[in-house]
């Protein structure tokens, strides 16, 4: 079963694993990607964010699944130089205004900093990060 970039458009995202699980047999492959942190996208149908790896480790060992990868995408740092970037097209699009430009001088030394830092991120995933990828095998005990 392959669910990328899903669960947080269902109302029910555990009922959705649920029902994963009811559909493999023993041995068989789930691959999931799920936000941790994401903006509202496809309303009015985004539910939830949030999905991370103990969301995951929780409720896939429940349902009988071996994670095999567990693999976070971004972290901190780039989290914020992502959105640091959508600072002008956010400005534009609920205040009317544009950055001057100090502002977008400074904007450019906080990205610098930011991709300096998560070349150094030393674990920065736990706190924030894009959302994980996971792939899982279910238990044929």
């Amino acid at each position: 079963v392959l669910c990328t970039e899903v669960l947080e458009h269902v109302a029910d995202p555990v009922a959705a694993l649920n029902e994963m699980a009811r559909l493999l047999k023993p041995g068989g492959v789930l691959i999931v990607t799920a936000p941790f942190w994401s903006l509202t996208h496809f309303a009015p149908f985004h539910f939830a964010t949030g999905f991370n790896r103990y969301f995951h480790e929780h409720h896939l060992e429940r349902l009988g699944f071996e994670i095999v990868d567990l693999v976070p995408n971004g972290n901190f740092f780039e989290c914020i130089g992502q959105e640091v970037r959508r600072i002008q097209f956010m400005a534009q699009q609920f205040s009317g205004k544009v950055a001057i430009p100090l502002e977008s001088y400074a904007m450019q030394i906080v990205l610098a900093m930011a991709e300096r830092l998560s070349a150094a991120d030393g674990g920065s995933t736990e706190m924030l990060h894009f959302g994980c990828q996971v792939r899982a095998v279910k238990r044929r005990d």
